[in-house]
């Protein structure tokens, strides 16, 4: 082996050690991003969709709908902040972009989040189906998983010896990061992270004081939408054949959680 390709694989080695991680449920991640990169480089590709978004007029602007999303994303943040207190500090936000033909959501690093309203209309989803959408995208926050995808597209594609230049340095070019923020939203989420996601967000919900049956039926909409070609969200979410059959055996632990009449805060976004 080339005498100088030995210590260089060496130092990858060490690097990928060192990146090892945990995530909320004891899964390993690899971690060569830091969240605190990720949330930074997340805000800064949200602002920049958000405002193109809104240029184009594809901001929702009907108030019930808008209302709607608020007040179930609000909820949930509440039990997301309990869950981890840190994520108190996160800029929690919500817009509803107007695509009649995008059955999607997402929740970037720090809590900034967009749902389409083709999700909304193509699935006529109730509440507590809605509030299964928004607590799964949240639950990707809270277990890192943008950080989590960033790192894996350095390790694939820029290589190990980028993890300094993407995890500690503050002055990196945002654009680039940015740009890599805005592409973990939207490529695949791994099967292990897709599980993770169901068991923190039927959780949350629970909490929140939504049915955890509904992640169930959630489900069996999205199975039943799928042919029509337009959701997006089954491209970015995985969903194995048995995905309903565990939602549904999730159930009766998470109706501890569940309390429709207890009082809920609804936490204020930004």
């Amino acid at each position: 082996m080339n005498a100088l390709i030995r210590p260089l694989i060496l130092i990858q080695c060490c690097y990928l050690l060192a990146a090892c991680a945990t995530s909320p449920t004891g899964r390993h991640q690899l971690m060569l991003v830091s969240e605190e990169a990720s949330i930074a480089s997340s805000k800064t590709a949200y602002l920049s969709t958000v405002r193109e978004l809104g240029n184009a007029g594809k901001l929702e602007d009907d108030w019930a709908i808008n209302k709607r999303v608020d007040v179930i994303t609000g909820l949930l943040v509440t039990e997301a902040i309990k869950m981890r207190p840190e994520t108190a500090d996160w800029e929690w936000s919500v817009v509803v972009i107007d695509d009649p033909e995008m059955v999607n959501a997402w929740c970037m690093a720090g809590g900034r989040m967009a749902i389409y309203t083709g999700l909304i209309t193509q699935l006529d989803p109730t509440d507590d189906e809605l509030a299964q959408v928004m607590a799964h995208e949240i639950a990707h926050a809270l277990a890192k998983h943008t950080a989590e995808k960033m790192s894996m597209q350095i390790a694939t594609s820029v290589g190990v010896a980028a993890v300094g230049i993407a995890s500690d340095n503050t002055n990196v070019a945002l654009t680039g990061a940015a740009l890599t923020a805005m592409l973990a939203v939207n490529l695949p989420n791994s099967r292990a992270a897709e599980t993770e996601a169901d068991r923190i967000g039927i959780e949350l919900a629970a909490k929140a004081g939504f049915n955890p049956a509904a992640a169930a039926t959630l489900w069996q909409k999205m199975a039943k939408d799928s042919g029509s070609g337009s959701l997006q969200f089954l491209s970015t979410h995985p969903a194995p054949s048995n995905r309903q059959q565990e939602l549904a055996q999730l159930e009766p632990e998470m109706r501890k959680y569940y309390d429709p009449s207890a009082e809920h805060i609804i936490y204020k976004l930004d």
